[in-house]
């Protein structure tokens, strides 16, 4: 029997399907978040982090400035997830590897529009971002991101649904996950669930 091409269409599907029976399921990573306080993890810049219901909370003040939050232990690959919410503009992230690779949260301070999902390296390089993540996102809600980086490849999936996808060389050292509040602006975003497991 021959097998006929596949139409654009059903290529993309069956990438969509085969991404997302990819995805491990959530209970095989350990958390590292205890959900009631920072044990296991460390600010850096400002008393801008805390834990509320059960969430980590990242929020500034007035003065705009920024802080990260980044776990006690380093990784080198490794799969992260979490839920994250946010309302209105704000300017967030996940970080790893060293030096460091950011999976943006929010509204990038330089291109002025929303990238979540999409990564930042001091640019947005056009093959790293996530222009699908818009149709996934779940407005003022809880939205699930699951991080893998795993040799030279990065991928990111928004509720089940991969939407990036990252080749580089550069980012090779373990370090720390971090979560980020950008200076420059007034935000808050919260953080529950977090879980991480070496590859």
């Amino acid at each position: 029997m021959r097998l006929l091409p596949l139409t654009g269409f059903a290529a993309a599907l069956l990438f969509a399907m085969t991404a997302i029976a990819e995805v491990p399921p959530t209970a095989d990573l350990p958390t590292i978040f205890n959900g009631s306080d920072l044990t296991g993890w460390k600010v850096v810049g400002g008393p801008y982090w805390k834990v509320v219901d059960g969430a980590i909370v990242g929020e500034n003040d007035a003065e705009k400035k920024g802080s990260m939050l980044y776990t006690d232990k380093p990784y080198g690959d490794v799969i992260v997830e979490g839920e994250v919410r946010f309302t209105g503009e704000i300017d967030s992230g996940i970080m790893v590897r060293k030096p460091e690779l950011q999976v943006q949260i929010g509204v990038s301070r330089s291109l002025k529009k929303d990238m979540t999902c999409s990564f930042y390296t001091g640019k947005y390089p056009e093959e790293a971002q996530a222009p699908r993540a818009a149709d996934v996102l779940k407005p003022d809600d809880w939205n699930r991101i699951r991080l893998e980086a795993k040799g030279d490849t990065f991928t990111v999936w928004l509720n089940g649904e991969q939407v990036s996808q990252y080749t580089s060389t550069k980012y090779r050292e373990p370090a720390p996950i971090g979560l980020q509040i950008h200076p420059g602006l007034v935000m808050k975003v919260e953080f529950r669930d977090l879980r991480a497991k070496a590859l």
